[in-house]
C-alpha cells in the first residue's frame, strides 16, 4: 500500500489548505486519516474517517475549522483546513490502520503512512 500526500503549502493565518492523500482505501485501513508533527515535537493525531460508515472523528486543536472527507472512487482522503492558525504549522501525514475505535489516536498503531507534506502558517 502506498499513500501519497500533496496539498500543503505556505498560508497566512485565517488562510485555507487542503489536503490529500491518494492510494486510500479499504485495503489501506479501516481508518485512514492525517496526522502531524511539528519540529521538535511528537507525532499527534489530527483527525480520521472510518471508510466504511464515513463516521469522522477530530482532536479538539482542530474541531470546527478541519473537515475530512473521503472519495471512493478516486480512492482519496482529503482534508479540507480553514482558518489556519500558526499553531497549525507542522508536516502533515496520511495514514491508514485496521485498529479498534479505542486506538485511533495512536500513531503507533497505523501501519500504513504517506510521506508527508509541509503545512506553514504565517502570523
Amino acid at each position: 500500500v502506498q499513500l501519497q500526500a500533496s496539498g500543503g503549502g505556505l498560508v497566512q493565518a485565517g488562510g485555507s489548505l487542503r489536503l490529500s492523500c491518494a492510494g486510500a482505501g479499504r485495503t489501506s485501513g479501516r481508518y485512514m486519516g492525517w496526522f502531524r508533527q511539528a519540529p521538535g515535537k511528537e507525532r499527534e493525531f489530527v483527525s480520521v474517517i472510518n471508510w466504511g460508515s464515513r463516521h469522522t472523528y477530530y482532536a479538539d486543536s482542530v474541531k470546527g475549522r478541519f473537515t475530512i472527507s473521503k472519495d471512493a472512487n478516486k480512492n482519496t482522503v482529503d482534508l479540507q483546513m480553514n482558518d489556519l492558525k500558526p499553531e497549525d504549522t507542522a508536516v502533515y501525514y496520511c495514514a491508514g490502520s485496521n485498529t479498534v475505535l479505542s486506538g485511533i489516536r495512536d500513531p503507533r498503531l497505523y501501519a500504513h503512512w504517506g510521506q508527508g507534506t509541509q503545512v506553514t502558517v504565517s502570523s
